[in-house]
């Protein structure tokens, strides 16, 4: 039985109006009767098009007026070709429905349905074929085959032709509806309702490439794009599927992910019981990593990906872990091309999966990266997937699980705890400033206030020491103090927060804050960035002063090295961009307060107003107004709703005097940001002439990116553990050679940085382009840093 037999089922479960036969064929045509009349009584609920239920003509008008909006949007004269992304949304729209309704349509419009059919060809004659730049997962992509020149409505109507050809035949489309042909065709039809499309959006009243640049960005925010997809696996892994069941498979897969959002567990259940007549393990890993690194950002948060994937790694026991591996090992030996947004991603998710599956992995097979210089991206990556499984779990036991392969504790981080200057080590002789950070460790267990410690330093401290060492002392001694937990850290800076900031109140003292946190915490990755991000929760270090310190010469030597400098760096980034979206989010709510206030208060006016008017007789004489209690009631309740809507009022005017300060700063940080990365790039770029694309800066000084993939980009993932057949069980290779030097390692991952940065903020950049333009993004930049910006903004 169908999945939809079995929906209409479930229905007669649930409500007794549909009969509760035994017998599920009588059931069902009780149900199908039941919601047949409920369609009846509504107009606005609509059935699938199918056997006449909604009438083909009307459903052929919805797609001509689809078509006709599409046209002319990207209209070189009429339109605005800016936003073609919402063209192509319409478009698609229309094919998408064809694998489900095609056959009927032919078969009952085919004259029609030919035209709407000519009219798509003749859009895609005249739109512009969209580019992914800024949004492929690999910079040099070469794992699309022929979809590489295709975007994605290209690539559909490429399958809709082929289905066509074949006579609109789907195998993994169901057709619960043909057993009931009979009654369908003899019930009543409904027509489908006239739609409009929204008016033309006017084009930029001074034509400039950043004007459209804006329109263009703001079209594909409102209509998202399906994006190419991540083909992991050889074409050979689908080789039995028709072109247009890889669509259709796609799309029952992103239909459960989106309306089983938040419950992972019946999201695993549907995926593994799709209504479809072939085994689909390879097309549904693909389809969930695709999502899970889609750029800009996936639809719903990376966790949600990683607990559908566990999921399914347990209700497809034999099948899907070893499905898993081999896209793990897949994506591996192409991650010097992957994108470094993506690369993130993988590395979050990876170490997070393993630790729902004890740390189990053949690291043996990795053993080799050992071989590679330090700043190889495979090397880079096992080493950033340990440091998060550290954090996930403790040090001894992630050495254990890496036992198969003992050298790969060299990529372990440090063991070590805190780095306190000041502990009085065995054998080392006490200074003068290990007694000042006990003195200072006495008083704040002895719970002084945060003025009398301030009092203390700037009597005893800072005149005989200078900065330098009172900061170090402070800084120092209360991070000890509170290194023993999170909360043990959250609690000092509550409480002694001020004496911090009375130390370091400018941004050059801030550098040097950061500075000392880095070196406490140097040992501890997760919790220089905790600290530093929470430093900045309170307000004792800027987003400026993180940048500078992520930009000095010892973190800039790092990366290519080490995800440090980076996660801080978007910490840092994000809370800002947070801090807007929340004030943007109180903004709204305030605007809608001040209208119900204004209503509330009209109404209030209006009542005692009235009253006031309002004739009553005391003893016997007619006066003005009603009852002397009723009034004053209703001028209380007048007076309090007219305060309250000044009230709200200046709460609005506070919160919007605090976004355009937001904003002044968010622009401050972008130019800070892209100044920065502008400069250092500069003095390691090497010459355009020499380097004006990134395949040209790999080789550049180099005979190749040599990272022996002539046959791991083949996966074959045949065994019962997921090994590719052609690579050695312990991980060798003809040649353990990665032929790009540092220097143009550096350059690379510093650009790719730069990129995706570009693209996660793009609406926050947006506005100051002009401004960037002027200042940083000059004819003197070097055109490959110009060029990573521009691909992640989309321009």
């Amino acid at each position: 039985m169908s999945s939809w037999g079995s929906l209409l089922l479930r229905i007669g479960d649930k409500c007794s109006e549909y009969s509760s036969s035994s017998d599920f064929k009588d059931h069902i045509e009780t149900c199908y009767g039941a919601l047949r009349r409920e369609l009846e009584h509504s107009s606005t609920d609509i059935l699938p098009m199918c056997s006449k239920v909604i009438q083909p003509v009307s459903l052929v008008v919805v797609f001509e007026t689809l078509l006709s909006s599409a046209a002319t949007t990207v209209d070189d004269e009429k339109g605005n070709t800016s936003w073609q992304p919402r063209a192509d949304f319409y478009v698609t729209c229309i094919l998408s429905c064809l694998p489900w309704g095609g056959a009927e349509l032919v078969e009952q419009v085919p004259e029609e349905i030919e035209r709407v059919l000519v009219g798509i060809q003749a859009y895609l004659s005249i739109r512009r074929h969209t580019s992914d730049s800024g949004l492929s997962f690999f910079e040099d992509d070469e794992s699309g085959g022929d979809l590489v020149a295709k975007d994605f409505l290209e690539d559909l109507w490429e399958r809709i032709q082929v289905l066509s050809s074949n006579g609109w035949k789907v195998e993994s489309v169901p057709r619960p509806h043909l057993s009931f042909e009979a009654q369908l065709v003899a019930g009543k039809s409904h027509e489908f309702g006239p739609i409009s499309c929204p008016e033309q959006p006017d084009l930029p009243s001074i034509i400039s490439a950043v004007a459209c640049g804006k329109q263009k960005h703001d079209a594909e925010l409102k209509y998202p794009q399906r994006t190419r997809r991540l083909n992991i696996f050889p074409a050979s892994k689908t080789e039995d599927l028709q072109p247009i069941d890889r669509f259709v498979v796609e799309e029952y897969l992103l239909d459960v992910l989106l309306f089983f959002n938040g419950c992972r567990k019946e999201c695993a259940s549907f995926m593994v019981g799709l209504p479809v007549p072939f085994r689909y393990e390879y097309l549904l890993a693909e389809t969930i990593f695709s999502q899970l690194l889609l750029l800009p950002q996936p639809p719903f948060k990376p966790i949600y990906y990683t607990l559908v994937i566990m999921d399914l790694c347990k209700a497809l026991p034999g099948a899907f872990p070893a499905v898993v591996a081999g896209a793990v090992r897949a994506l591996f030996d192409k991650i010097a091309d992957l994108d470094m947004e993506c690369r993130t991603r993988l590395i979050l998710w990876f170490s997070h999966h393993l630790s729902n599956f004890q740390f189990i992995w053949p690291w043996e097979e990795w053993a080799y990266v050992l071989d590679l210089p330090k700043w190889a991206p495979q090397r880079v990556f096992v080493q950033e997937v340990l440091e998060r499984e550290v954090r996930l779990s403790y040090w001894d036991k992630i050495k254990q699980s890496i036992e198969n392969a003992p050298t790969l504790e060299e990529l372990l981080p440090p063991k070590g705890g805190p780095n306190f200057k000041y502990g009085g080590e065995v054998g080392r002789e006490k200074t003068e400033q290990d007694a000042l950070s006990a003195e200072l460790s006495n008083k704040v267990k002895g719970r002084q206030t945060a003025r009398e410690i301030i009092v203390w330093i700037e009597e005893n401290i800072y005149p005989v020491h200078g900065l330098e060492v009172t900061l170090s002392v402070v800084v120092q001694t209360l991070l000890d103090i509170g290194s023993k937990s999170f909360t043990h850290l959250i609690t000092v800076l509550e409480r002694y927060g001020q004496v911090i900031a009375k130390i370091c109140p400018d941004q050059d003292k801030q550098v040097m804050l950061i500075a000392e946190v880095s070196s406490y915490w140097k040992n501890n990755a997760q919790m220089t960035a905790i600290a530093i991000d929470r430093m900045m929760g309170y307000r004792l270090v800027s987003n400026l002063a993180i940048v500078r310190w992520v930009f000095s010469p010892e973190n800039i030597e790092q990366f290519h090295t080490s995800d440090r400098p980076w996660e801080i760096l978007r910490n840092a980034v994000s809370k800002t961009y947070n801090r807007i979206t929340d004030l943007r989010k109180e903004i709204s709510s305030l605007k809608k307060g001040v209208i119900s206030a204004e209503e509330a208060a009209y109404k209030a006016k209006a009542d005692l107003a009235a009253a006031e008017s309002k004739l009553t007789l005391v003893e016997g004489e007619p006066v003005l107004g009603e009852n002397p209690a009723r009034l004053k009631h209703l001028k209380t309740e007048a007076e309090k709703t007219k305060e309250e809507e000044v009230t709200i009022r200046d709460s609005l005017e506070a919160k919007e005097a605090l976004l355009a300060r937001a904003l002044d700063e968010n622009e401050v940080l972008f130019l800070s940001l892209y100044n920065n990365f502008s400069n250092v790039l500069m003095e390691r770029l090497p010459d355009a002439s020499r380097a004006g694309t990134l395949q040209e800066l790999k080789t550049n000084h180099g005979d190749s990116m040599a990272l022996d993939l002539e046959e791991s980009s083949a996966m074959e993932v045949d065994d019962e553990n997921g090994r590719p057949k052609k690579s050695r069980s312990n991980g060798g290779r003809t040649t353990n050679i990665y032929n790009v030097r540092e220097k143009e390692q550096w350059c690379l991952s510093t650009l790719g940085y730069v990129k995706a940065f570009s693209r996660q903020y793009a609406s926050e950049i947006w506005p100051h382009i002009e401004k960037l333009d002027v200042e940083v993004l000059t004819e003197d930049a070097h055109p490959l840093f110009r060029k990573a910006v521009y691909s992640g903004l989309r321009r």
